[in-house]
């Protein structure tokens, strides 16, 4: 008889805003860290706003969600910060201290400098850890916060506020979930792929969309995350969605990176 399949997926989310300052903004570290990273590039850095001591701390933020996205302490096995902006506290590895944190203290490290295909990447590592056999919970940290200390050499869109959202992925029966990543410079092609990938799910599914990826007409059972968190809006509305037992189907996200041309999607059965 064959051995059961067993996927890991996606089965709640926990997402929450965060108001003020963490102290780590106002430490001489963020200048000094800043200042050289920037220093080869003749960038100029945002006097004003290490000044004011602007911005949040990722392992704060995070780290005051677990005991509601892992009720009674249930232990995970891996841990994983994911963000596109950088954390306030350069020093100090935030997805080390989330793991003393997090129930279970799992393995713990980060991933970023992908744009917003940074979360999905998450995810595919977690996916692929669970095929070794050595993660049946893994944890997935998104965090964004508004306040980049130094001037860009191009526009780049910030977060409009400082946000977190934590993804729980368990594993269960049948397929887990499945994340696609592919590069797809226009963003109008990245619409019409993420459309008939929705429409291959059938009947009864759901999409959501990043707020830069949504169009106009977008068909039945779509939604699309408010603007403002380029980074973790859509998630949190799969927080949201996740949260509604009530409906039921295949579940699609989807985010389009502009800037890197890299469509993103996740695949929940």
């Amino acid at each position: 008889m064959p051995a059961e399949t067993r996927g890991l997926r996606v089965t709640r989310a926990v997402a929450a805003g965060f108001d003020g300052r963490s102290a780590a903004a106002l430490h001489p570290d963020l200048r000094t860290f800043t200042g050289d990273l920037v220093r080869p590039y003749g960038l100029p850095l945002r006097e004003d706003l290490l000044a004011e001591g602007a911005g949040h701390d990722y392992g704060e933020m995070a780290a005051g969600l677990f005991a509601q996205a892992l009720p009674g302490g249930e232990p995970a096995d891996l841990l994983i910060l994911a963000f596109a902006s950088p954390d306030v506290r350069p020093a100090a590895p935030s997805s080390l201290r989330l793991s003393r944190h997090c129930p279970g203290q799992p393995t713990a490290f980060a991933v970023c400098d992908q744009g917003s295909a940074t979360a999905f990447a998450a995810l595919r590592i977690a996916a692929a850890h669970h095929r070794t056999g050595g993660c049946r919970r893994a944890v997935i940290v998104l965090a964004e916060q508004s306040a980049l200390h130094y001037r860009p050499a191009e526009p780049v869109e910030l977060p409009t506020g400082h946000r977190a959202v934590v993804l729980v992925c368990e594993e269960a029966p049948a397929a887990g979930m499945r994340i696609r990543q592919e590069d797809r410079p226009d963003g109008l092609r990245a619409l019409r792929s993420v459309l008939d990938e929705h429409r291959e799910l059938g009947p009864g599914a759901r999409l959501l969309l990043a707020a830069g990826l949504a169009g106009d007409g977008l068909p039945e059972g779509a939604e699309a995350a408010r603007p403002g968190q380029p980074f973790t809006g859509v998630w949190s509305l799969l927080a949201d969605r996740l949260a509604d037992r009530s409906a039921g189907g295949p579940l699609l996200v989807a985010d389009h990176d502009r800037q890197l041309g890299r469509l993103s999607t996740l695949t929940l059965p």
